[in-house]
């Protein structure tokens, strides 16, 4: 049995590096049936072209769909196209919520960026504790800094479509030569270049998990009382508000809009954004309620769990047999 890590899938196929070699693999039945989901990242271990064990992740993202990562390293144009701050706080907010090491990386900036651009960029993010580093792939400017943030970990890239991320890896490792495609002129957005996740090998050491570009990051999945967890600057501020619930818009007591000078207006309306999706989720959840268990229906208006039709049979059978024992034993 040999253990290895599950660097593309592709259809049915599960692609494994291993001790330095690449295998092709298929699933085992009995996984499938325990409906176990394998992502790209995980760690496994196989025989004879198939997966046989998933072993524990250490941690996972669902949108892009991988697995045992090191950190996230969130890219973002400066222009071409135009930075969106807010797409930005969505990415930040996500990786937050998964609790994973983020690094903001800004390309694109031979473009003639305003200076000022980049002094509020350092402004608002630095004092949250990111790690920043400005590039251009065309350049090759920010090219060693970049490289050496990815030194020994796996690194995922996510960022819009047109943002440069194959452009970056294809300047560190020309190797590699990633399809890249030009941002449209009409649209000013880019297109999809890279169709899935792939953990890529940039030297012996170091990963990079190439992702598609993707902008349809919602929280509608978390209660409008949380969202303020996915704001580091936001944190220290919470237990000082008058009620636990406290939204931080209008609230009496509210310590965050004590201090809202101290708070960018960027990440602030971001903020708001948020909890405006969250208010959705918890409006749904509220009149339609969870749904936790597939195998129930509901009889005069109890929760009952549902029984298969031949489990039905076999426990009829079972009780009929039961009842003709019984009445051979009073005979």
């Amino acid at each position: 049995m040999a253990k290895g890590q599950i660097y593309k899938i592709h259809s049915d196929f599960y692609y494994v590096l291993s001790n330095g070699e690449n295998f092709e693999c298929k699933v085992r039945e009995v996984l499938k049936k325990q409906k176990e989901k394998i992502l790209v990242g995980d760690f496994v271990e196989f025989n004879n072209g198939h997966i046989e064990k998933i072993y524990p992740r250490k941690n996972y993202i669902s949108r892009p769909s991988v697995a045992n990562i090191d950190q996230i390293i969130i890219v973002s144009a400066l222009k071409q196209p135009d930075l969106n701050l807010l797409q930005l706080n969505r990415y930040i907010a996500l990786a937050k919520y998964y609790n994973i090491p983020t690094v903001l990386c800004f390309n694109k900036e031979d473009l003639e960026c305003e200076e000022e651009m980049i002094t509020k960029i350092v402004e608002i993010y630095k004092p949250l504790g990111f790690k920043i580093v400005f590039t251009s792939a065309t350049e090759n400017q920010g090219i060693q800094a970049f490289n050496d943030l990815l030194e020994g970990k796996i690194s995922v890239l996510c960022g819009n479509s047109g943002v440069g991320k194959s452009s970056l890896i294809n300047a560190i490792n020309p190797l590699l030569k990633l399809r890249t495609k030009a941002v449209s002129d009409k649209l000013m957005h880019g297109t999809h270049t890279t169709r899935h996740c792939e953990i890529i090998r940039i030297d012996d050491t170091s990963s990079i998990v190439d992702t598609p570009g993707f902008s349809n990051v919602k929280f509608d999945f978390l209660m409008p009382a949380d969202v303020d967890l996915l704001f580091e600057e936001l944190i220290p501020l919470r237990d000082g508000c008058k009620y636990s619930d406290c939204l931080h818009i209008n609230e009496d007591g509210c310590n965050v809009l004590e201090h809202f000078a101290e708070i960018a207006d960027s990440r602030y309306e971001s903020y708001l954004e948020f909890v405006n999706e969250a208010k959705e989720y918890k409006e749904k959840v509220k009149y339609e309620g969870r749904k936790i268990e597939n195998n129930k229906k509901f009889i005069n208006n109890k929760s009952v769990a549902k029984i298969s039709e031949r489990k039905r049979l076999t426990a009829r059978n079972n009780l009929k047999q039961r009842v003709y024992k019984e009445i051979d034993e009073e005979e």
